[in-house]
């Protein structure tokens, strides 16, 4: 019996010793807005030095329950933006939703619109837009919330097909469902545009453009956190 007992405890001390350390991803850099008061956004847009680009001041941001909630009653369309340097990030995990998608919003049929999109930029090397009137930008990555898609097909838009793909992530969620979506960003950058290495993330912005549609669209985030191999 003692023999018995013996070589369990050594079998266990070996185990023990060598099993191979399961280590878990680290959050980098995380926008969580559930402790944020209900009332506009403005002001917390400006207070963490986010740029309003296109249509952005016409979109009725605001915090609701614990949610960044983005609504547009026009056909038009407005980001968000915040220069970052996060370094060491591979992941974004995103909860949010939508409480109502564009009509007619279908990037299968080349209706490249989105109730809610995130952008993720890497670097600051300049890649081509494709056209003289459209400025170059760095090389990004869009992920959306739409109907209609197909889940992990890479979107291209109507320019920066050098640098930029669009995936949506997940597809055909219900209105006002939360969902968590969870995209590897460092795999999806390596495969797409063919570098070995993976540049540090310059930039996030919010997205929604409602253009050619019947201009309403409702959706909301709750948080984005960014994390480690």
């Amino acid at each position: 019996m003692m023999r018995k007992l013996k070589a369990l405890t050594v079998s266990l001390m070996l185990l023990f010793l060598f099993s191979p350390v399961l280590s878990q991803a680290e959050t980098v850099y995380q926008l969580d807005f559930a402790a944020q008061e209900n009332g506009k956004a403005f002001d917390w847009f400006k207070q963490e030095s986010f740029k309003l680009q296109n249509d952005a001041d016409e979109i009725k941001a605001r915090f609701e329950s614990g949610r960044l909630v983005l609504e547009v009653n026009k056909d038009i369309t407005g980001l968000f933006t915040k220069s970052v340097r996060i370094e060491g990030a591979s992941k974004v995990r995103i909860e949010w939703g939508v409480d109502q998608y564009p009509e007619g919003a279908n990037w299968e049929n080349g209706m490249l619109r989105e109730a809610i999109g995130v952008i993720v930029s890497f670097g600051d090397k300049k890649i081509s837009s494709g056209s003289f009137v459209v400025p170059d930008v760095p090389y990004f990555i869009g992920i959306f919330l739409g109907e209609h898609e197909d889940e992990g097909k890479a979107y291209l838009g109507n320019y920066f097909k050098k640098g930029g793909r669009y995936f949506c992530s997940p597809c055909g969620s219900k209105v006002g469902q939360t969902v968590v979506t969870e995209f590897d960003l460092a795999e999806t950058f390596i495969r797409e545009f063919g570098q070995s290495k993976v540049p540090f993330i310059s930039s996030i912005s919010f997205e929604i453009d409602a253009r050619d549609t019947n201009g309403r669209s409702k959706a909301f985030i709750k948080s984005m956190t960014f994390l480690s191999p």
